[in-house]
């Protein structure tokens, strides 16, 4: 099958992997069906010209007209693209079809020789620059990345603690602080919690930043923005340092929940908002929900879950009566088999001896809350 590209038509691909390798020449066909071969997870386009005769057999898709009327589709599909195209070409085609930063793929250009990537398109959240580093060791190919933070190996603010979950607040200020950061200018890094071994480069932390155990403490310094890493929710007197800074989030707020069967997930989740409104936590940093094994299958809770992305977990007695408590219940273990639910089960996902709220019964909701202390 040939895909037809017509001016104005959405052309209808065959989506099997999460990045599409797309090539127009004939060297550049002989890199794609290699790459194709060896990288997975891809897709491979080229034009029907260049056909072999084993397309069909590989799920290699061929094309006829221009290669500009299939990139809206691959944009609208795949989440990264890799073009075998010349860099000027590429950027003159994608132009009209951009939208943003958090939305647009990462687009990756090879040369017709393959001798150089190029990081084109959204290196960071669009993971280009990953993308580029990995086609190149592929191809034995020059990896060209651009990107300041990656240039000068410092803290690129939108992917800061993306590999262990952690999400911002709010991206109005990841421009300005980047600039900050890629200036060197003062920028304080309060990790309040969340993992410990954020920096990821080979060399020390540049002399520009500085770690501070507080935001109380950053704030009485000079400094010209900052990344805060925290779960809880700031004081008026805090949000001062959000002036220029970035709120992230790590996932470490572990909800040990029980509740009786067929409650209402809507009751769940006004417990659950209630009981972190109290702590002053925020709910973007919840990252599980645990509980006993008979409750695998209560809908309230697998509604919850599923609406926010937290991990569900589940325990059997057994596990969760290894775990020393500070209120065991008899009435529970004589419906359970455990002599408690909420916090045995906060407890043992978390890590944690001490929990910020051991139980608390709401309705037909209990809670316990823990926080992952790395």
């Amino acid at each position: 099958m040939v895909l037809s590209l017509v001016e104005n038509e959405e052309a209808v691909i065959r989506q099997n992997g999460d990045y599409a390798i797309v090539a127009i020449t004939k060297h550049g066909v002989e890199t794609a069906r290699r790459l194709g071969s060896i990288f997975q997870g891809s897709d491979v386009y080229y034009m029907s010209k260049f056909e072999k005769g084993d397309e069909e057999q590989k799920g290699i898709q061929l094309f006829q007209g221009s290669v500009r009327l299939l990139l809206p589709s691959l944009f609208k599909h795949y989440k990264g693209l890799i073009l075998i195209i010349s860099l000027g070409a590429v950027v003159r085609m994608i132009a009209p079809i951009l939208k943003d930063k958090k939305t647009d793929p990462g687009v990756v250009v090879v040369d017709d020789k393959a001798e150089h990537v190029i990081s084109v398109l959204s290196g960071h959240i669009g993971g280009a620059n990953e993308l580029t580093a990995e086609i190149a060791a592929l191809l034995g190919a020059v990896p060209v990345i651009t990107t300041a933070s990656d240039v000068q190996k410092t803290i690129p603010v939108d992917l800061f603690g993306k590999r262990f979950g952690w999400t911002w607040e709010s991206d109005e200020k990841l421009t300005p602080v980047s600039a900050s950061v890629v200036n060197e200018e003062r920028v304080a890094v309060v990790r309040e919690s969340g993992e410990r071994n954020w920096w990821h480069h080979d060399t020390p932390l540049p002399e520009s930043i500085t770690e501070y155990e507080s935001i109380e403490e950053a704030l009485k310094q000079p400094i010209d923005g900052a990344l805060v890493v925290t779960h809880r929710l700031l004081a008026e007197a805090e949000e001062k340092i959000l002036d220029n800074g970035v709120l992230f989030r790590p996932k470490v707020i572990v909800l040990g929940i029980g509740c009786n069967r067929g409650t209402a997930a809507e009751e769940i989740e006004s417990v659950i908002k209630e009981t972190l409104d109290e702590l002053q936590f925020s709910i973007n940093s919840v990252k599980a929900v645990c509980t006993i094994d008979l409750k695998k299958d209560e809908e309230g809770l697998l509604e919850i879950t599923n609406k926010y992305n937290w991990e569900f977990i589940y325990y059997s007695p057994k596990q969760l009566n290894e775990i020393s408590i500070e209120q065991p219940s008899d009435t529970v273990y004589k419906f359970t088999g455990a002599y408690g639910v909420s916090e045995p089960a906060a407890k043992k996902y978390s890590g944690s001896d001490k929990l910020e709220i051991v139980k608390k019964k709401s309705g037909n909701v209990t809670i316990s809350v823990a926080v992952i202390e790395h």
